[in-house]
This record gives structure tokens, sequence and C-alpha cells, in this order.
């Protein structure tokens, strides 16, 4: 059986040292590598995953733009929103793209559910919706068998540099945050609850390709 992953806490990054950190891990790791799950807050940015269209970045202004090696479009990271990246051996775990981003999503959706909040996902537009409002994206790179990049959960953060953007390549898509809705506001906290659903989503996930 392998080892439970080792939960790293980062603190607040800048992007692209962590980017670069991710993909260095991915190179170097091997069969007895031990996965991690990165918890972390990045500086303000805006990225465009491999094929998104630069269009759906409306008005950057004084927030960076980086082109990263991930799929989907347009999103933004910025202080108060958490940040999950599980660095996972997807084959060793016998775990394929879609376990991997259902296992994210749905640790979301339980959590929320946790605090009276009714979450969804949705079948073509990946994420956790709470309405018609995205509360969480998720986008995923594999690599050797082995995922980096991960999921973003709203916390408390400024909202408003979404508006400056095509959220996910949706004119108009209406985004949220725990803290609007009634759940905890403090990103270590909610890191620490969101963990032990994680691990638990992907254990559940491992088991079913037994």
């Amino acid at each position: 059986m392998n080892a439970s992953p080792l939960v790293q806490t980062l603190g607040r990054v800048p992007y692209l040292p962590t980017l670069r950190a991710m993909q260095e891990f991915t190179d170097r790791r091997d069969a007895a590598t031990r996965d991690e799950i990165w918890l972390l807050e990045h500086e303000p940015v805006f990225t465009l995953g491999m094929n998104a269209d630069p269009a759906h970045v409306l008005a950057a202004g004084d927030i960076p733009v980086e082109r990263v090696d991930r799929g989907g479009q347009v999103t933004y990271h910025g202080p108060g929103q958490l940040v999950i990246y599980p660095l996972l051996d997807l084959k060793r775990a016998g775990l394929g793209v879609r376990d991997l981003v259902t296992a994210l999503e749905q640790t979301i959706v339980r959590y929320a559910a946790r605090y009276g909040i009714t979450a969804v996902t949705r079948p073509k537009a990946p994420g956790v919706y709470v309405e018609d409002r995205k509360l969480a994206s998720v986008g995923i790179r594999v690599r050797r068998g082995a995922s980096y990049h991960g999921l973003s959960l709203n916390v408390q953060m400024d909202l408003e540099p979404f508006q400056r953007i095509n959220p996910c390549g949706h004119e108009g898509l209406a985004i949220t945050q725990l803290a609007a809705l009634g759940a905890p506001d403090d990103v270590s906290r909610v890191a620490a609850e969101v963990v032990p659903d994680l691990l638990d989503m992907l254990s559940r996930n491992t088991h079913a390709q037994k």
C-alpha cells in the first residue's frame, strides 16, 4: 500500500517559482517518490491555459498574465484563495485525470455541505458552483504519469479581478466565495478542514480502480 501523500503548507507564494517547483518535482520523481499535496495562496496573477484565448483577458491592469501548461482558459489567483496542488503518481495509484478532477470537485462539494451550502458540479464545465456562481476552479496537467496544477477555492478575497476576465472563458460568469456563503473565511482553517476530505476522496477513487 502506498504511503499517504505528504501535505505541505507553503503560505503565500509567487506563482512562477511555484510552477517551476511543481514541474521540477514532477520531472525528477521516480517510482519511489512519495506523493505530495501543496496548500498555498498566490500573489495576484492571471493564468492562461495552454490553448486559452488571450481575448478572455479583458483588462489585466497591474496584474501579470502568465501562459501556463495546464488545461482550461483564464483564471485568477490571489490572496484569500486556497490553492491545492496534488502532485500524485496517477499511474501508480490507478487514477485517471477524470478521477482526480472528480475527487477535487467532490471534496469541495462535501466541504460546502458541512456548512449548509449546496454546491454542484457541471458535466462540461469543470469546477464547483453554488447556484449560478463559481466557487472553485480546476485545472490539471499530467506529465510522465503524474499530476500537477490543481484546484483553487475562493475563501475570503477581493473578487474584483475576476471582472477583468471572462472566468474560465465564460463571459459574465459570476464568482462567489466561502465568506459570502456563511462558511469559514480563514484560509488556514479551510485548508486544515479540507485536507481530510481530499485524502478520503482520493482513497475512494483509488480503491474504485482496484
